[in-house]
């Protein structure tokens, strides 16, 4: 018997009563919404993006749990908040896992895959099949996003967004190299997310695990490439603008966009030449701010030729000094270079919304645990990036289709709080699989609301 249904415990002063806690309800699940994700993964055919790239070499005769039950199993217990292989022990025996990753709930014998195969499974998979799955992820939210659209007006204007993030490395984990920037061990995973027209919405369409000294702009230009292709097929008529941090602003990107045809943004690092060339508008800004006492800024233009580019381009001149109470005033210069032909300050402006992309990102850590990156092996902490990508993804569905105000901005963590961790009852029929959510749910219309936009349907009570 499990130690937990022999063993409940006591309270004899909470209450007026004694109040007794038991470990006994064998049918019930602390993740009763869980079945929303298996429903928004049907709509936009992740598991079948895995299943399709991974060939399993196993005997059929010996397998125990298949290619999809294992990616089921993975994907939706990290976006439940279950992000080891180790969390399998826990979830072995719980109904609505086994549920929703293809397993009978009827027979207590067919329990969810142990950690000894999810870790097997995580570490046989080649490079060659990792990059397909990749692949199939972004065209698997591209074709989401194209049917989405169907029937609306098309965008005009398509964005991509791509930022390096740290993931500090924690053993003796392949590729794992210190970083000065950082000051730590690290890997340095890279995020690429696409919005559309106006919209504050970013999805994200593409997870890449790097070595921690790889340099910014490193594999950068093939993804870039690959996703312009795929949202050119998309939206032939779309303008496409890429938006880029300081990193990336070397010869080569500048030349491979422009090869491209698309608008770019990329901040650059000041020099001599430049801050030479912003000092007269520094003196402006700074006579400003000690006439006012608060926050100036100004902006202007200039044509600038790195000795490396052979060409001159358009460089955007933020000249800023910051006043913020307590401190003193505090220069702040930047430089934007783009083939953008907006007004200065507009063109700033839209470099400034990439600072959006911060926030995605802090979502992938803090929301699916995108650095969770503690197997030996380099491929296999790529591959739990591509899956935490998959739950982070799941999320994006669940997100722009639900129609409560308080959970279409929520973050991932309020997400499965709210529409995820609710207790459920689960039993079995010869006709029918009945889930049981509480009636006391205080998210029951927003959660019933999203079931019938993820394809359910009003049924009887019984």
């Amino acid at each position: 018997m499990d130690e937990r249904r022999a063993n409940p415990v006591l309270f004899d002063d909470l209450n007026e009563k004694p109040t007794k806690i038991l470990f006994d309800e064998p049918t019930t699940s602390s993740d009763g919404g869980v079945v929303l994700l298996e429903a928004a993964d049907r709509q936009l055919g992740l598991t079948a993006a895995f299943v399709e790239r991974i060939d399993d070499p196993r005997q059929p005769g010996k397998v125990g749990h298949s290619v999809e039950q294992l990616v089921r199993q993975r994907i939706y217990g990290i976006a439940c908040g279950y992000s080891d292989c180790n969390d399998a022990a826990r979830l072995a025996n719980d109904p609505m896992m086994r549920l929703v990753s293809g397993r009978s709930i009827e027979d207590e014998s067919d329990t969810l895959a142990g950690q000894s195969t999810l870790s097997r499974f995580e570490n046989s998979l080649d490079a060659t099949t990792l990059f397909r799955i990749g692949c199939s992820l972004a065209q698997a939210v591209v074709d989401r996003q194209k049917e989405r659209r169907r029937g609306r007006r098309r965008p005009r204007l398509i964005t991509i967004d791509l930022d390096p993030t740290e993931d500090p490395t924690h053993g003796q984990q392949e590729f794992s190299f210190y970083h000065g920037h950082y000051r730590s061990w690290c890997f340095l995973p890279t995020a690429m997310f696409i919005s559309f027209d106006d919209e504050s919405s970013q999805y994200l369409v593409a997870t890449v695990l790097r070595p921690g000294n790889a340099h910014a702009t490193n594999g950068a230009f093939c993804k870039i490439r690959r996703l312009v292709a795929m949202l050119r097929e998309a939206w032939p008529k779309a303008r496409i603008r890429v938006r880029l941090d300081g990193g990336f602003a070397t010869p080569a990107m500048l030349e491979w966009l422009e090869w491209l045809d698309v608008e770019y943004l990329i901040g650059m690092a000041g020099n001599k030449r430049l801050n030479a060339i912003a000092a007269s508008l520094m003196k402006k800004v700074q006579a400003e701010q000690k006439r006012t006492g608060e926050t100036a800024r100004r902006f202007d233009e200039c044509e600038y030729g790195a000795r490396s580019w052979g060409t001159e381009r358009r460089i955007i001149i933020k000249a800023e000094v910051t006043v913020i109470e307590g401190r003193a005033p505090r220069d702040n210069c930047r430089f934007v270079v783009t083939n953008l032909r907006h007004k200065p300050e507009n063109v700033y402006r839209l470099y400034r919304k990439r600072g959006d992309v911060e926030n995605r990102i802090k979502e992938l850590h803090d929301g699916v645990d995108l650095g969770r990156t503690s197997c030996t092996s380099f491929l296999a902490n790529s591959f739990r990036v591509l899956l935490c990508a998959a739950a982070y993804m799941l999320f994006q569905v669940l997100r722009e289709l639900v129609d409560d105000p308080s959970l279409q901005r929520a973050q991932v963590r309020t997400l499965r709080e709210r529409l995820l961790k609710v207790a459920a009852r689960i039993w079995v029929t010869c006709r029918c699989v009945y889930v049981a959510l509480p009636e006391s749910y205080p998210w029951a219309n927003a959660f019933r609301r999203l079931a019938i936009k993820l394809r359910a349907r009003p049924a009887s009570p019984t």
